[in-house]
């Protein structure tokens, strides 16, 4: 049903392109703005053509099929089955990763470590020294 919509849609589209390439201007274009009466800017009462019947047919049949296609459903998988298999195929729990998220490598498992330890002081990331002229980082409780 969506494929079928969407087809008449395309052409549609194409036929109100043609029919209203087709028509014939009104000749003033932007130079009849400068002066003149209302008839030479807003341009007259024309003779309704098949010309101008048509595009208002393509027009509106355009209007009510794009309305109708935001609410027909597409066809195929649906957006909610596509993340159900995507959250089946993911994988539970992140992986442990060997490095410390600044860089450092862990510590490796046999070197006598006991696991609740805190690393060593040398290991640690020092803070930067301050530049000079810079003004000295303010003390909690002062």
């Amino acid at each position: 049903m969506f494929a079928f919509l969407l087809t008449l849609l395309i052409l549609d589209a194409l036929l109100l392109s043609v029919v209203v390439l087709l028509q014939a201007g009104q000749g003033g274009g932007l130079a009849s703005l400068g002066g003149g009466t209302t008839d030479t800017v807003l341009g007259g009462r024309q003779a309704v053509t098949i010309l101008t019947k048509a595009t208002w047919w393509c027009g509106g049949i355009f209007m009510v099929l794009s309305l109708v296609l935001s609410f027909v459903p597409r066809g195929g998988n649906s957006a909610t089955q596509l993340q159900e298999r995507l959250r089946a195929a993911s994988p539970t729990a992140p992986t442990p990763s060997t490095t410390l998220p600044l860089g450092t490598p862990a510590a490796p498992a046999d070197s006598g470590a006991k696991p609740g330890a805190a690393a060593p002081a040398a290991a640690a990331p020092k803070a930067p020294p301050p530049s000079p002229g810079a003004p000295a980082p303010k003390q909690p409780g002062k």
